[in-house]
C-alpha cells in the first residue's frame, strides 16, 4: 500500500446516520411549517455544516429558526442514534485490516467532538479512534474547505499526497481533492456521478476498499 494514512469521514462512512439524521432535521422544519422530504434533505445537506443547512431551511421560510433549533434538533438526533444507529456494513472489518497493515487512520468529520465520540460509541467503534479525532469545530474549517482534512494529515505526521480519505459527500470529496489525497467515494446511498466527477474513486462495498487501497 502506497498510503501511509487513511482519513475517514464519520456520518455515513463509519456510522449509518445519514438518514437517520435527516428525517429528524425533517421533522424539525416541518414544527416550523417546512414540508422536505428526506430525499430532499440528504440531497441538498449531506456533508455541510449545520449552520448552513439552517441557513438555507431561514431563506426557504422567510424568517430565522428559533434559539431553540439547534440544541433541540441535537437532543432528538441523540435519542434517535442511541435507539437505532448501526455501523456502516463491514466498516469494522476495513479498520481491522488497516491495523493489520499498521497503517495509521483517523477520522475527520464536521460535527462536533462530543457528537462524533458518542456516535463511535454507540456503533463499538470509538476504541478504534480515541486518540485519533478530528472535529471541524475545533480546527475551524469545514468541508468543502480543505483545512480539515490538512489538519488531520499533520495529526497523524504525513503528507497530503500519501493519505487516503474516504468520503460518501460531494463537498468532502471536494474538501479532499482540494488537500492533494487521492479520494474514495462511499455511494452505496449516494449518486456516485458527482462524487466521480470531483475526482473519487467510486465504490459501493465497503467490502471493496481495503483492496482498492492496497492496488492504488
Amino acid at each position: 500500500m502506497r498510503f501511509e494514512a487513511v482519513i475517514f469521514d464519520c456520518d455515513g462512512v463509519l456510522v449509518d446516520s445519514e438518514t437517520l439524521e435527516n428525517q429528524v432535521f425533517v421533522e424539525c422544519v416541518a414544527d416550523l411549517g417546512l414540508d422536505l422530504t428526506v430525499a430532499e434533505a440528504v440531497a441538498m445537506y449531506k456533508g455541510r455544516k449545520l449552520a448552513e443547512c439552517i441557513a438555507s431551511v431561514e431563506e426557504r421560510l422567510g424568517r430565522c429558526v428559533p434559539d431553540s433549533f439547534v440544541p433541540d434538533f441535537r437532543t432528538r438526533s441523540a435519542k434517535v442514534f442511541e435507539d437505532h444507529l448501526q455501523p456502516v456494513p463491514g466498516v469494522e472489518a476495513v479498520i481491522q485490516t488497516l491495523q493489520a497493515r499498521s497503517v495509521p487512520f483517523c477520522v475527520a468529520s464536521s460535527g462536533p467532538r462530543e457528537k462524533i465520540e458518542a456516535n463511535l460509541g454507540i456503533t463499538g467503534l470509538l476504541a478504534y479512534f480515541q486518540e485519533s479525532i478530528v472535529s471541524a469545530y475545533e480546527v475551524g474549517s469545514w468541508k468543502p474547505d480543505p483545512g480539515l482534512f490538512l489538519h488531520a494529515a499533520r495529526t497523524l505526521e504525513v503528507t497530503p499526497e500519501t493519505c487516503a480519505v474516504i468520503e460518501d459527500s460531494l463537498p468532502g470529496v471536494q474538501a479532499g481533492v482540494a488537500a492533494g489525497m487521492t479520494v474514495f467515494g462511499y455511494a452505496r446511498d449516494t449518486e456516485a456521478e458527482p462524487l466521480a466527477a470531483a475526482g473519487a474513486q467510486v465504490f459501493q462495498d465497503m467490502t471493496q476498499l481495503p483492496d482498492l487501497l492496497q492496488e492504488n
